[in-house]
């Protein structure tokens, strides 16, 4: 069975504004592979206001596109995401918002994920005409996560991230006796897979910069409590680079001591301790200083008040 849809025209909004008409169609067609994309682009197929343009050519609000027919392979019909419960909303304005994410969910579906925070949030907002994450969290890291609800707050906190321009840290407990109260990691960061295809990532002099400031918090025997302050956003960052240094991050199962989390399992951490706690930046279409906060959720600052009643407390 196959599908042929007729001839669409859509009529640029507000949340397509200033996108390139290659990711456009990328997301309005979906399923469709970016190699047909291209070649419908290509061949002139696709045209804006009548006219013929390449991948390059940002829409403008008003714009029409027109898009050919594409014949798609009939799909097996995806099960529905659950609208799941409404999540911790920290702060929202007409351009963004930022959510207290929980533990254990994706930022997005794939990669053997259904669905995650953004598929459940535009569910729990059907209304909403645009919503885009601005950056990502590991499915285990619990925290503050940053949303756009338009187009021009998305291109610009894009710029803001990519130019260190927003200040994210982080909470982490790790194994082993922090000793410097700020410490400066450089450590280049290379992206590989292993045999069964799983994304991991190591110090490498060929990967590309990185930088995390670490800053101790409380010690105590054979656990540090730290803050992590990334200046460049690296998949598994703060993992790889406190690892290196010979700190893995408590309950880490990628990077982390497997024998340790084992122990730590059984004595009330049942993942990897860390939280997004800290964000500053300033209002993408504002310029107004944004600086929030999340604590530590029930089940890390129980996981701290156990270390802290067990093990004696180290100063200094």
């Amino acid at each position: 069975m196959s599908k042929t849809p007729a001839v669409s025209h859509t009529r640029v909004d507000e949340g397509s504004a200033g996108q390139r008409i290659d990711n456009f169609l990328v997301r309005v067609c979906k399923g469709v592979p970016k190699s047909h994309i291209y070649r419908i682009l290509r061949s002139g197929e696709v045209r804006v206001n009548s006219r013929r343009v390449d991948q390059t050519y940002r829409l403008q609000m008003g714009d029409e596109v027109r898009i050919p027919p594409i014949r798609l392979a009939e799909k097996e019909a995806a099960a529905p995401v659950p609208v799941g419960k409404p999540f911790d909303i920290v702060f929202e304005d007409e351009a963004l918002l930022v959510l207290d994410k929980p533990a254990g969910l994706a930022v997005h579906g794939g990669s053997g994920v259904s669905f995650g925070v953004i598929e459940q949030l535009r569910r729990q907002r059907p209304e909403a005409k645009f919503l885009e994450l601005v950056h990502r969290l590991d499915r285990e890291t619990s925290g503050l996560l940053i949303v756009a609800k338009k187009r021009s707050a998305l291109t610009v906190l894009h710029d803001m991230m990519r130019d260190g321009r927003v200040q994210k840290r982080y909470l982490t407990m790790v194994a082993g006796r922090w000793l410097n109260t700020l410490q400066h990691i450089k450590q280049p960061l290379l992206k590989y897979l292993i045999d069964n295809g799983e994304r991991r990532v190591s110090v490498n002099p060929e990967g590309k910069p990185a930088h995390s400031i670490v800053r101790l918090v409380k010690r105590w025997q054979g656990y540090s409590l730290v803050e992590v302050e990334l200046k460049t956003g690296r998949t598994h960052q703060i993992r790889v680079h406190l690892t290196h240094a010979g700190f893995p991050l408590c309950g880490d199962d990628k990077y982390g001591d497997f024998a340790l989390n084992k122990q730590l399992e059984k004595e009330g951490l049942k993942r990897m301790f860390l939280h997004a706690a800290r964000l500053a930046f300033h209002h993408p279409l504002t310029d107004q200083l944004i600086e929030l906060a999340s604590p530590l959720p029930a089940e890390l600052e129980g996981f701290v008040a156990y270390v802290e009643q067990s093990r004696e407390r180290e100063y200094g």
